[in-house]
């Protein structure tokens, strides 16, 4: 068995114990009430996802470096996993938004910068699609994936450098002592889950680019002969 369908379950099962501790241990939320509860849902997938773009990045930062196809695999599973989380976590704000704010979305500098970040690289993935020649794309989409990193930090800070309607950070300062630890079972579940879906779409890429390097070249298309009229 390979190592991480143990991490992903490892994750599966610290997830539903996180999950299941923030809908019926722990105290309601005291200004949202039940509402709060997506809280264990939202938070960790909003880590983690930034997480994911950070490996993303220090596999673009290995890349250049380095050169090889694992790198760039990295890079590849990295932002196909962040990019899944991106989405969740705009999908889990908005229903959040809703019952606590009146509107599913606001164009606040936290949902701002988070629906740029999606964007961004997104943009990243579309760039390795459309380059076909292997060398290229791998440092292409490496400069890319460290030009759309420079938004993570935004996405993380923002709600300190600017006047946002989103909450403050999440941590053990602001969070309920009763609320703190499924929050962390939660957020080591859904990192985990995380890490096995990035191994998983790093064997799938790491295979792909291999056999991309393995494939014989093709001889040069013969040009027509001209005939003199």
């Amino acid at each position: 068995m390979k190592w991480e369908m143990a991490v992903g379950a490892l994750g599966l099962l610290l997830l539903c114990i996180g999950h299941g501790m923030g809908l019926f241990v722990a105290p309601p939320e005291a200004m949202m009430g039940e509402v709060g509860r997506i809280l264990y849902a939202h938070v960790p997938t909003a880590w983690v996802a930034l997480v994911t773009y950070l490996v993303a990045f220090i596999g673009a930062i290995g890349t250049l470096w380095a050169g090889t196809r694992g790198w760039d695999a990295l890079v590849e599973a990295a932002i196909e996993v962040g990019i899944l989380l991106n989405l969740l976590l705009c999908f889990q704000g908005a229903m959040w938004a809703k019952p606590t704010w009146g509107v599913f979305w606001d164009w606040d500098p936290r949902l701002t910068t988070t629906a740029i970040m999606a964007v961004t690289f997104i943009g990243v993935m579309v760039l390795r699609s459309v380059i076909h020649q292997p060398g290229r794309r791998m440092v292409a989409s490496a400069v890319a994936t460290i030009v759309a990193f420079v938004n993570v930090p935004l996405v993380y800070f923002s709600v300190k450098w600017w006047k946002t309607l989103h909450q403050p950070w999440s941590s053990p300062e602001t969070v309920d002592s009763p609320m703190v630890l499924p929050l962390r079972i939660a957020a080591f579940g859904m990192l985990f889950i995380a890490i096995f879906f990035m191994a998983q779409r790093w064997r799938i890429a790491k295979a792909r680019l291999d056999r991309e390097d393995a494939a014989p070249d093709l001889p040069p298309v013969p040009q027509p002969l001209e005939v003199d009229a």
